[in-house]
């Protein structure tokens, strides 16, 4: 292959060719990183703004797709690998893998999104059995038969595909049978005798040897790195991440800077702000006289970053100086790998930083405030998860208080990922697992944690290490998916043929038991301690981040020739308590208000069954004007925390028997009655007079029966208790000077004929109750639920009697899958997920192709039918963000879901608003 032909090339890119892969692929930075993977992108930036990349060049994903496909790294993939590794070679003036002062190589690998951990990655690719002795002789021993000990472990461990433990547990042994505490311990004869320990392990369980020519190393160091995107963790990582499985990863080939030369040398981890709380100030770990992988496996105790200025202060100052330089780039946190050799900074790869929700929150917001972003990139960046790991229970303090009193704290270690989690101890990844299946809550505990964990990380509620700082990879992986995670415990040994762990104080915690982990402090306690809900009022960050998407999903814009604004976010909510909690979550209004729910009370019940089981009129009557009241005092409650905005107030939809005895209890305690003592007599016949009338009621499908506005065409004095209190309490609250919106929606029609009879009987008696109270200027609204597919393809006619739609998607989903969601989730609906015959599980998330397309045809008929009409849905799909980006596709005007739901729903929101 020749100059130009390189050039041309599409498999392989030097790190200073950045600008080349970026004309290729059109321009695009984000097809960059497609084709480079991110790490591959950034070391081609870093290198284009003069930071000190050792020089390297990446073999793209294109070339490793090819290698997926063909089981094989092709000739025309090697052949561009080795051109570039002689432009290297001239680069750095030195022969890969010489006998003399060889150039080595690390060959990494680099996704086009981050997957810390997932992939392999091979240090000093190069040495051999002749060239480590010069090198030994030209440098330093000691660092010499470290690093040669270090390729024969990992080719064993990465290529070979052997258990890491084998030579872990060796090394172990070695040391302790020595007296040493640590690798530093180690002289240059002892790394020695660990390479010959480590070259019988390789032959002993593979049949090979470390192969002696360089680039054989090489070619089989890329082939596993792209071999790893397949690995069983990697896929685990992507399906939980959302990342695709056809996009395949690069492999970087870089020219190995040593942190394992003596004294003058480090290697370390450093995030360009705090990843846990967002401080803007540098943090992170280093080792002295050592390589990248001890600190991010977490084998040894490291030294906090700023620690450096102390033993390497030219270097430190560097480091913070390239920190802030690397922020203005890529205008986000980022997650440094450096190595000092001899003194000397380099830098091996940025990234943007994993964080925790406190910290992306905070880091959004700052960067606003800074000028790096803008308010919309913040919210942009800002996501829906992060606001619900934000609100997770933390543990009682109160409890918390009391256990440290009985000195039932445990141990102690860094809160590497915040929040509090209970659960049964696993020591390791398969019980977690298992543990997980049979619904137990799980508390992963290992010595440390390798990528291989990950599995067993997403089974479980939190993550305690005996060992590893707070940049290892338990505790990069923990604050990505906002498990609580401790880390460094170092007082807790852990037992794994045993299957205990012990603590300082001769406490033994068997697998199995119950542990708790206040993770914000770091802290483990013995036996289960209550959570508590966060205090949202007290997370000024995220406030901020919320109002910014209010503002965002109020903006104006224009679509089909209307102009529109964002979706505004309610809640669903049947009580004043429920209200209020909406209201400090940030709703504007109330989307759904069930008054069956407010029949369910030990007072209430009672009346609603005699008004069921009331044989004539003046006995339906007499209940429901004793229910009027109760009722009418639930309104009044609603309409004061809900002052100024909508409340929309559903009349009775269930079927009337919810509210009798369970049919099957009755018939089981007639059968009691039948066999004692006459004594039971009077109640037996009143048990067989209630079962007569709960089997009178009793339907075969009552999903499709006697509910919603047919209850209402049928018994309309309820319909007139109901209006009666939604207005006469409207006018109560109004009285006292607070603004109200009254909206009355009637459930579950399929023709329009309902909607326009129920409608006239509800003006009917709310315009009576109005004039009574001299307030005929109130305003109300009166608007319907689409629930039925029937109803929502005759959308126009229905519209043209109607205030509002409120598309109750569960109903309308179970109608047009045919399928009952109790059922259906019980028996056979992940199944039809996990093979891929639905996508989703469409009561979760709004079934777009077919669920969608009716609510989208029927908006736009009722819109054709009625411009002023406003349209929303309510419900689980109400707070789904998915869902919410579906319904501002369809040019709904609001979401309404449960109040907890309000916070991510609003951010939601404003996300659909920019995608």
């Amino acid at each position: 292959m020749d100059e130009n032909s390189f050039d041309n090339d599409r498999y392989v890119y030097l790190f200073d060719d950045v600008a080349r892969a970026q004309r290729n692929v059109g321009g695009s930075w984000d097809a960059v990183r497609g084709l480079l993977g991110g790490k591959g992108a950034n070391l081609g930036k870093m290198a284009s703004e003069g930071l000190p990349v050792p020089y390297g060049f990446t073999v793209t994903t294109d070339a490793c797709l090819d290698y997926l496909n063909q089981d094989c790294i092709s000739e025309q993939v090697w052949t561009s690998v080795l051109v570039a590794l002689r432009k290297v070679e001239a680069r750095m003036g030195k022969k890969f893998g010489a006998d003399v002062d060889p150039l080595l190589v690390s060959c990494r690998s680099g996704a086009k999104f981050s997957m810390p951990g997932m992939m392999d990655t091979l240090l000093n690719t190069g040495l051999t059995d002749a060239n480590v002795v010069s090198l030994a002789a030209a440098t330093n021993a000691r660092f010499a038969y470290d690093s040669y000990r270090r390729l024969i472990q990992g080719f064993g461990a990465i290529v070979m595909g052997l258990d890491d433990e084998l030579f872990e547990e060796k090394l172990k042994a070695y040391k302790a049978k020595a007296g040493y505490e640590s690798d530093l311990d180690m002289t240059v004869d002892d790394w020695k005798a660990i390479v010959s320990i480590y070259r019988t392990i390789l032959k002993e369980q593979t049949g090979s040897a470390l192969p002696q020519n360089p680039l054989v190393q090489m070619k089989m160091a890329i082939t596993a790195v792209f071999s790893s995107w397949n690995s069983e963790r990697a896929r685990a990582y992507r399906n939980a991440t959302g990342i695709a499985h056809e996009l395949g990863t690069a492999c970087n080939i870089q020219s190995m800077v040593f942190g394992n030369m003596g004294d003058t040398s480090c290697t370390g981890v450093a995030f360009t702000r705090n990843p846990t709380t967002g401080e803007r100030r540098m943090f992170g770990d280093f080792l002295p006289n050592a390589q990248g992988e001890d600190v991010v496996a977490g084998i040894r105790s490291c030294f906090d970053v700023h620690e450096l200025k102390d033993h390497f202060a030219q270097a430190y100052e560097e480091l913070l100086r390239v920190g802030d330089n690397l922020e203005q780039v890529f205008r986000n946190m980022q997650d440094i790998e450096f190595t000092v050799q001899e003194g000397k900074l380099f830098m091996l790869q940025t990234r943007d930083g994993k964080r925790t929700a406190r910290a992306q929150v905070r880091i959004a917001k700052d960067m606003v405030r800074e000028g790096l972003i803008s308010k919309e990139e913040a919210v942009k960046r800002v996501q829906t998860g992060d606001v619900d790991v934000l609100l997770m229970p933390q543990l009682d303090e109160r409890e918390m208080e009391e256990a440290r009193n009985k000195s039932l704290m445990l141990a102690r270690g860094v809160n590497a990922s915040p929040g509090g989690a209970v659960g049964q101890v696993a020591l390791d990844s398969k019980t977690a697992e298992d543990l997980h299946s049979h619904g137990k809550d799980v508390i992963l505990v290992r010595q440390f944690t390798k990528p291989d964990d990950v599995p067993g990380f997403f089974a479980s509620k939190g993550v305690l290490t005996a060992e590893g700082g707070a940049t290892s990879h338990a505790a990069v992986v923990a604050r990505q998916f906002g498990i609580p995670c401790i880390c460094s415990a170092s007082t807790i040994v852990i037992d794994t043929e045993k299957r205990c762990f012990t603590t300082a104080q001769g406490t033994v915690v068997r697998e199995g038991d119950v542990i708790s982990l206040n993770a914000s402090a770091g802290e483990v306690f013995q036996g289960p301690i209550s959570t508590v809900d966060a205090n949202f009022e007290h997370e000024e960050d995220l406030l901020t981040i919320l109002d910014w998407s209010d503002e965002i999903a109020a903006r104006s814009y224009t679509r089909n020739n209307t102009k529109m604004r964002g979706l505004k976010v309610l809640s669903n909510g049947d009580s004043g308590a429920d209200s209020a909690k909406a209201r400090a979550f940030g709703a504007v209004g109330i989307g759904l208000c069930r008054t069956e729910h407010m029949f369910f009370g030990s007072e209430r019940l009672p009346l609603m069954r005699k008004f069921i089981l009331s044989n004539d009129s003046k006995q339906r009557a007499a209940a429901l004007d004793d229910l009027l009241p109760i009722q009418t005092a639930d309104f009044e409650a609603i309409y004061r925390s809900m002052s100024g905005f909508p409340v929309i107030i559903r009349l009775l939809d269930p079927p009337l028997h919810e509210f009798l005895p369970d049919r099957d209890e009755l018939v089981r305690s007639l059968a009691k009655m039948e066999v004692s003592s006459n004594g039971l007599r009077e109640q037996l016949e009143e048990t067989r007079e209630l079962l007569a009338q709960v089997e009178n009621l009793h339907e075969s499908n009552p999903m499709m029966g006697l509910r919603g506005v047919r209850v209402s065409i049928l018994y309309p004095e309820l319909i007139k208790m109901q209006v009666k209190a939604i207005i006469g309490a409207a006018c109560n609250v109004r009285r006292e000077g607070i603004s109200v919106l009254p909206e009355i929606m009637i459930p579950l029609i399929s023709t329009s004929k309902e909607l326009e009879m129920v409608r006239q009987q509800c003006e009917l008696y709310a315009d009576e109750i109005l004039e009574v109270n001299g307030m005929k200027d109130l305003s109300y609204k009166i608007g319907t639920m689409i629930e039925t597919p029937r109803a929502a393809v005759t959308a126009d006619e229905i519209g043209r009697n109607a205030d509002f739609f409120s598309f109750g998607t569960n109903d309308l989903t179970q109608m047009s899958f045919g399928m009952s969601r109790d059922d259906a989730e019980r028996r056979f609906l992940q199944d039809y997920v996990d093979k891929k015959i639905l996508m989703k599980n469409p009561f979760q998330s709004l079934d777009e192709k077919g669920v969608g397309k009716l609510v989208h045809m029927a908006t736009n008929d009722g819109r054709e039918a009625n411009p002023a009409i406003q349209i929303g849905i309510c419900g689980e799909h109400g707070g789904d963000p998915s869902s919410i980006v579906l319904c501002h596709k369809m040019g709904l005007d609001y979401v309404s879901c449960s109040p907890y739901r309000i916070p991510a729903a609003r951010l939601a929101a404003a996300h659909a608003c920019l995608w």
